[in-house]
């Protein structure tokens, strides 16, 4: 049996050191956390719902539920989030904004004007039209533990985690993060149905409500860590997130050069020329303050 963490009063618009914890988990729990849409709850009711300026205010978007204390967690250590399934609402929906996205018209805030496509979500496929039906790829937009000091922004990202975009944190996906505060502080939130890569439109995934069963471990921090890192059945990946796009690039390779030299039996520079022969690379998001570029190496090249 899991125990769920409700939603209700427990969104938060910020990931924050000094945040009240909602709820107490243990390692090795069964949790299933319920999660609200990207924004406009309560606007997306059917396929012919729109979003307007009146209902979009940012930078209140990506509610997380959070945070969780997780018992026993100490700075120091890291946290290992393991996701084990996601169960998505039956509607979500993509949009043009003006302002919001990889072409961002700045001054005038015109570009395509708004624009709101709602779809059903059933079967394992988003019904894009009557035609066309894309097979979903859960994932967690938002997942990160408490910084440091102060609080980010659920819109943004950092060495904590929060806003990271990435396709590869879904079910079957373990994803690491250095632990800042005791207690870690975890927040969940933001979930699509499917995002292709870059999410080149600021709402442009399959934004959707949806309930996230995981559960934790802690472990011993490896000493080179610093940003989120991700295992999945096939792949180690690591993730860097700055602007401009290259500086993340490199610190998503910086971080496998040191995950391969540490753990894997290469010296640095072995670990760099394997890259230049192995890495499967590319940038998830391009839209939010900071970019996030994955690292991935295939598993079965470092046995």
């Amino acid at each position: 049996m899991s125990r769920t963490v409700k939603k209700d009063q427990n969104l938060k618009y910020a990931l924050a050191s000094g945040e009240a914890c909602i709820e107490t988990i243990q390692p090795g729990e069964i949790v299933e956390i319920e999660c609200e849409i990207n924004c406009n709850a309560g606007v997306i009711q059917s396929l012919d719902s729109k979003i307007t300026p009146d209902n979009v205010r940012f930078p209140f978007v990506n509610p997380a539920t959070g945070p969780l204390f997780v018992e026993g967690a100490r700075p120091g250590q890291v946290l290992a989030v393991m996701i084990h399934k996601m169960d998505l609402d039956d509607i979500g929906y993509t949009a043009l904004f003006p302002g919001v996205g990889m072409f961002p018209d700045w001054v005038r805030k015109k570009e395509f004007g708004h624009h709101t496509r709602a779809m059903r979500v059933a079967d394992g496929y988003v019904h894009w039209s009557d035609t066309k039906k894309l097979p979903i790829k859960p994932m967690v937009g938002v997942l990160g533990v408490a910084p440091v000091h102060g609080s980010v922004l659920t819109v943004d990202n950092g060495v904590h985690g929060g806003n990271l975009d990435v396709q590869e944190i879904g079910p079957g996906s373990t994803i690491l993060f250095d632990i800042h505060q005791d207690g870690a502080g975890l927040y969940v939130g933001d979930c699509h149905a499917l995002q292709g890569d870059g999410e080149c439109v600021g709402m442009g995934a399959t934004e959707i409500g949806a309930r996230v069963s995981f559960s934790v471990e802690l472990r011993d921090k490896p000493s080179r860590l610093t940003w989120p890192r991700i295992e999945t059945e096939t792949h180690i990946a690591t993730l860097g997130c700055a602007r401009p796009l290259e500086d993340a690039m490199r610190i998503a390779f910086e971080e496998m050069v040191y995950w391969l030299a540490d753990e894997h039996g290469f010296t640095e520079a072995e670990a760099y020329l394997f890259l230049g022969q192995v890495a499967e690379a590319r940038c998830t998001q391009v839209v939010n303050p900071k970019y996030t570029y994955i690292c991935k190496v295939a598993k079965h090249l470092l046995r």
